[in-house]
């Protein structure tokens, strides 16, 4: 954590920033106000745009920022710290920013599209992280299987039959799948009691890094 890229930091004390305010400085309603306003919230796609807020604009990318207590900002953070930057070292600030803006998108559209009547805001960057994780299994684990956390940004890139046919990559990916499953399954893992886990926006966040990072990446693949 002590080599963490600039913009990994930057992401964590925004994350982090706005957690200690809702908790430390908003009152319940204005709290309340905050989650209406950069949660994303499916049903608001149901309503006419003249009849709500600009919200709908915003929240398939705020909800990112925002989370469900310390709990859920702590896990989040850590597994932010492992990927996102090797993440960031390769492809740098800039194309890291977009990368989460449209994962972030990404994980809230497939969100929306299992959950289209739902007007519970959904909140947390698990999306993105996932999205991260799914990019950094296009170049972090090499055929050999020997991981370096410090020196995996510098592999060339898998093709998709290469990554296909990685066993650690494999083995990665199914774990990951499995744990969702039984998120799906309502298995929650210690989820406060009342929150659900976005299982669909996790996967839609992991489909996105894994075949769409190459356009965000100028590494020739290996």
């Amino acid at each position: 954590m002590f080599n963490l890229p600039a913009v990994i930091v930057w992401m964590l004390a925004l994350m982090w920033a706005l957690q200690l305010i809702r908790d430390f400085v908003l009152s319940r309603a204005q709290d309340v106000h905050v989650l209406i306003e950069g949660g994303f919230i499916p049903l608001r796609y149901a309503i006419d745009s003249s009849e709500q807020s600009l919200a709908w604009l915003w929240t398939p990318l705020t909800y990112s920022l925002l989370h469900g207590g310390f709990a859920h900002l702590i896990v989040n953070s850590i597994w932010l710290m492992a990927f996102g930057a090797i993440v960031a070292r390769r492809i740098g600030v800039s194309k890291f920013l977009i990368f989460w803006a449209f994962s972030a998108v990404a994980s809230a559209a497939l969100y929306w599209f299992a959950n289209q009547g739902s007007n519970v805001p959904m909140i947390g960057a698990s999306g993105v992280v996932s999205a991260l994780m799914g990019a950094a299994a296009r170049f972090a684990f090499p055929m050999s299987g020997q991981f370096n956390r410090m020196y995996a940004h510098l592999l060339p890139r898998l093709s998709l039959r290469e990554a296909m046919t990685n066993r650690t990559v494999i083995t990665y990916v199914a774990i990951w799948f499995g744990i969702n499953a039984l998120a799906a399954f309502g298995f929650s893992g210690g989820v406060a009691d009342g929150a659900q886990i976005a299982w669909e926006a996790h996967i839609g966040g992991f489909l996105f890094g894994f075949f769409l990072f190459p356009l965000f990446d100028t590494r020739q693949p290996g």
